[in-house]
């Protein structure tokens, strides 16, 4: 049965509940999840084991939990197989286990739109009805299933393409008359470019929505003057969908990703759990309420910032800026590995240190680091300090620049890494 659409054009009433309507319930949600995961995820209840799930009833307290992180699941797995014990639901009753590079493994279950990515193509003006080309891989990886599931959700017939194969694919969209496509971009590119070169008419596709990869914004206008509407979404293969566009009147997207109804959001320093400010750069972290794989505080690894303001298309949940680029950026100097939590810890030794963004520089054999530093008070002797603190936490040498609030750049870095590798 297809999903009712609602009397304001959007999936369901959820999306456009009032902000603090919305997060009473997913704060009324959170105590009872972690204890849910508690007691049915055997990796949860170890890495909880000192958390009273009733407590947890508001962010400051969700920010004391720790972080589990996509990079920790591949240890967590070889541990403990085949979800670390991360899964609530036993592996005997879930519906597949895909297998992503790592490798890493991830469940899916058997409950209808278990990725949740019919709100994400629903807002890209997919329909009941729609015949939908889905070219995302079907073969171990889960991105064809995440968005096949939604759009059967909705309601729309589904040709399982998968990837390649561009002259089958531009002769289904020909005789099926398919009116929807699901993947990259750059596959949809290489599809319309290749139709013209072959003189075949695809101008029954009318829709997309693509993902995995950059949407260069000249490709989404040459789409739009084709008389296609190209929409996007954010999401991971532990999470489901995480965030999507909506479309304008006009057939472009609105600013910025509107988060899934299924999430709670956190944007935390990258190399911590502390949460930043809105508009601040930093790492998605979630809590989802999904009963099979009820992830906690999970980092996703990604960076994105929220976005101040509602959709102008009605949904009221909170926007994101997107994906920005990836938290983890460890690097090697002379040697010897450099992490953001460690510039982090450093800024913990000094409540002077606002913010703090390390900078390598130099040739091979002759790296340099430099610590810049947001103050408003420098005590005397607190550069000499800092570069103590990070002599002993690095074991390496570093020079210290103390610069004023606000000077460093909002891109979510904690460590850049200028060197030219030839």
């Amino acid at each position: 049965m297809a999903l009712k659409k609602s009397v304001t054009d959007h999936l369901d009433r959820l999306e456009t509940r009032s902000p603090k309507q919305r997060e009473a319930a997913l704060l009324v949600a959170l105590a009872k999840q972690i204890a849910h995961a508690k007691r049915r995820a055997p990796g949860f209840a170890r890495i909880l084991a000192d958390i009273a799930p009733a407590k947890i009833r508001t962010r400051k307290a969700l920010a004391t939990l720790p972080v589990t992180r996509k990079s920790d699941l591949a240890e967590l797995q070889a541990r403990e197989r085949p979800l670390g014990g991360l899964n609530a639901t036993p592996v005997a009753k879930l519906a597949k286990i895909f297998m992503s590079p790592g490798p890493i493994y991830e469940p899916e279950g058997r409950t209808r739109n278990w990725w949740r990515t019919a709100r994400a193509l629903y807002a890209g003006g997919f329909r009941a009805g729609d015949l939908v080309v889905n070219t995302f891989a079907y073969h171990y990886t889960p991105a064809g299933s995440m968005l096949e599931t939604g759009a059967l959700a909705i309601g729309c017939t589904v040709v399982p393409a998968g990837v390649g194969q561009t002259e089958l694919q531009i002769a289904a969209i020909r005789d099926l008359k398919i009116n929807a496509y699901i993947g990259t971009p750059s596959f949809l590119k290489l599809i319309v470019e290749k139709a013209d070169e072959m003189k075949c008419d695809i101008s029954s596709l009318s829709k997309a929505h693509v993902g995995a990869e950059y949407l260069p914004p000249a490709l989404r206008q040459t789409m739009l003057e084709r008389g296609i509407r190209l929409t996007q979404s954010y999401g991971s293969a532990d999470l489901g969908s995480i965030a999507y566009e909506s479309l304008a009147a006009d057939g472009s997207a609105n600013p910025g990703m509107i988060l899934d109804e299924g999430l709670l959001l956190e944007i935390v320093r990258p190399g911590t759990g502390d949460p930043l400010s809105v508009g601040e750069v930093g790492e998605v972290v979630i809590t989802s309420f999904n009963r099979d794989y009820p992830l906690i505080r999970f980092g996703t690894g990604d960076l994105s910032a929220v976005l101040p303001g509602t959709s102008p298309c009605g949904r009221t949940n909170t926007r994101i800026r997107g994906w920005l680029g990836r938290a983890d950026q460890s690097t090697k100097v002379r040697a010897m590995f450099v992490t953001p939590k460690q510039v982090n810890e450093i800024v913990r030794r000094h409540p002077q240190i606002l913010k703090a963004r390390l900078v390598v520089e130099g040739e091979t054999s002759n790296d340099r680091m430099t610590l810049k530093c947001e103050t408003r008070a420098r005590p005397a002797g607190l550069g000499e300090a800092i570069a103590v603190s990070i002599r002993e936490l690095t074991k390496l040498r570093g020079e210290v620049v103390l610069v004023e609030p606000g000077a460093l750049p909002n891109d979510g870095k904690v460590i850049e890494d200028l060197r030219k590798y030839i």
